[in-house]
């Protein structure tokens, strides 16, 4: 009777940390920031949001210059023209800077748009990549190790490296 119930306990024992092991589950981690940043695509997408950025920054330089040319000429005449003038002239300036704003929001407005149409499938290419490796290596879970993701040690496999040969890179 004695053996039996060491026989039990060490039944219990053998299959309750089999258990144990089978519950732990496989993590690894990526740096998603770095991966992101240093795909091809994302830099040709730089690329592109500078140029678009830079082109809607002349264009607002350029009236801006215009309304300090029209202000400058206003204010020299100013002496030699009607009250009534005058104040055409200063709603005519009002106008041409509520314009100048209105650009400015636009442009903005639009960078964002062609930010997140060129970031999406990018970031949905990159997240595919990350799945596809974790599976085929076996993890359980990948955690973002990006800073300030909340990882705060990432001690376990790193798969950057793996998903940027997925990728191609």
């Amino acid at each position: 009777m004695k053996q039996f119930k060491k026989l039990v306990i060490a039944v219990v024992l053998v299959v309750g940390s089999v258990s144990f092991a089978n519950a732990q589950s496989k993590i690894a981690h990526i740096d998603v920031q770095k991966l992101v940043e240093d795909m091809p695509a994302m830099k040709a997408a730089q690329a592109e949001l500078q140029k678009l950025g830079e082109n809607y920054q002349a264009d607002i330089k350029t009236s801006y210059q215009e309304l300090q040319n029209k202000m400058t000429l206003y204010k020299n005449e100013a002496g030699t023209k009607s009250q009534e003038e005058n104040q055409k002239r200063a709603q005519e300036v009002d106008g041409m800077q509520q314009s100048i704003m209105q650009a400015q929001q636009q442009a903005q407005q639009e960078l964002s748009k062609k930010e997140r149409e060129l970031l999406q499938p990018i970031l949905q290419k990159a997240n595919d990549a990350i799945q596809k490796v974790g599976r085929a290596q076996g993890f359980d879970y990948v955690l973002d190790s990006s800073t300030g993701s909340g990882v705060i040690l990432a001690d376990g496999k790193d798969l950057l490296a793996d998903v940027k040969k997925e990728l191609g890179f």
